[in-house]
């Protein structure tokens, strides 16, 4: 009898919307869940969660919350389903805009020693062109892993031109790997299309979501790219784009985001949070929980004494084990924590990426060291600005480009709408 009452609940969980089996308790599960404690949601307009929505000890509840509602693999993966597709449609990217052409250019090959950088830009929509520098290692066999590195908010020497994303892109093509540096909406030479002020949209959050998985496009159509090999780092605003396509994109095969998961701290840019990614009448999630979905693709957290994630090793990191743990794979999740440090991706946290992503990997690490075992950057060559900027006056912005954030947003509306390239 009990059996067969079973199998009854298992049919309307089946036919009511919403709603999973949970197999361990034999009951229903809604895939609805908004915990209580949370802020109130705004009388008028989408519920955002912007910077410190919440308090530390609010974020550590939320997910102790998480684990009791969502208690097995089987409840947790109903949910994560219904969250990919809540941060979809709060995206703005549901449905998934029509792919076009990438029209891609790879422009004034430079080569330092052990690696070369490229110059590039493509279409991520008819248009848009999305900006950034190509690390490839020389004399590389193949199939090569293949990486996408994004960068935070940072007002002294921004974005790809940075030094420390020179040298972690450098130092992962000497490894082997091929490595793309990709400009933020609004930064580096998209500043020349769309203007800085356009990064302050909350498009700014759509678009870099669909240019980021364009980016993975552009690395797996290179001859030699190992589709069974993709990982994506960042740092800061960075990380936030790490995790978020990881959660959307099941390319990507290993994340590391920096000093970036938190319980409590959301992002304090529109590119982060001006959209409703975390919250809705019928979801929410913090940005652990975003990570989360990384599961079970071997991810490490990398944190430090000075942010948002100072307590990532007694709340964020302990729950992503447990999450990790449904799948038996505890092991595949880690957390370097550097307690001294501050909100950047300096040397020891490029260093802790650059062995996790060897082992897991298998990139030539001695390629980075000296005999000791020690990390060695020095055979890196930092670029000047200008040398690393795709449109010049050899190559000016295409006649075609849309100047605009409304412009390359009316686009993307009309690919999700199913327009031909031919009527954009």
């Amino acid at each position: 009898m009990k059996k067969i009452c079973q199998l009854i609940g298992l049919a309307l969980a089946l036919t009511l919307p919403g709603c999973t089996w949970n197999h361990s308790s034999g009951k229903a599960t809604s895939v609805k869940w908004v915990p209580d404690g949370l802020p109130a949601v705004p009388t008028n307009g989408p519920a955002l969660c912007p910077g410190y929505y919440l308090k530390p000890e609010q974020g550590k509840a939320v997910l102790d919350a998480a684990l009791a509602e969502f208690p097995n693999r089987a409840s947790w993966d109903a949910y994560a389903r219904h969250l990919r597709k809540r941060i979809q449609q709060g995206a703005g990217l549901t449905p998934w805009p029509q792919r076009t052409p990438l029209n891609a250019v790879v422009r004034q090959r430079r080569v330092h020693d052990g690696y070369t950088v490229e110059n590039v830009a493509f279409e991520s929509v008819p248009g848009y062109y999305v900006t950034g520098n190509l690390y490839r290692p020389l004399n590389a066999k193949s199939p090569q892993v293949v990486i996408l590195a994004t960068h935070g908010h940072w007002k002294e020497m921004p974005g790809r031109f940075a030094a420390d994303m020179q040298y972690r892109c450098a130092a992962l093509a000497r490894m082997g790997a091929m490595v793309f540096s990709v400009d933020m909406f609004g930064h580096g030479d998209s500043v020349l299309e769309v203007g800085a002020e356009a990064h302050k949209h909350p498009f700014s959050l759509t678009i870099q979501v669909w240019d980021n998985m364009r980016a993975l496009d552009f690395l797996l159509s290179l001859p030699g790219a190992d589709p069974e090999r993709v990982a994506v780092t960042g740092e800061s605003g960075g990380g936030t784009q790490s995790f978020l396509l990881t959660a959307l994109d099941s390319r990507v095969k290993l994340s590391v985001p920096v000093v970036m998961v938190s319980s409590y701290f959301f992002g304090g840019c529109p590119c982060e949070s001006g959209l409703p990614i975390h919250r809705s009448e019928d979801h929410f999630a913090n940005n652990a929980m975003i990570a989360a979905l990384a599961a079970p693709r071997p991810m490490l957290l990398v944190s430090d004494g000075a942010d948002w994630t100072q307590d990532t090793p007694a709340i964020e990191f302990p729950f992503l084990q447990k999450i990790y743990g449904y799948y038996n794979a505890a092991t595949k999740v880690a957390n370097v924590h550097l307690p001294d440090e501050k909100h950047d991706y300096g040397p020891s946290k490029r260093e802790a990426m650059y062995r996790f992503i060897s082992e897991r990997l298998h990139l030539d690490l001695a390629a980075i060291q000296k005999p000791s075992g020690e990390i060695d950057e020095s055979h890196i060559t930092i670029e000047e600005p200008g040398s690393l900027h795709v449109f010049d006056e050899a190559y000016p912005l295409p006649q075609n480009a849309r100047r605009s954030a409304a412009a390359v947003e009316n686009i993307l509306k009309k690919l999700q709408s199913g327009a031909s390239e031919r009527k954009l």
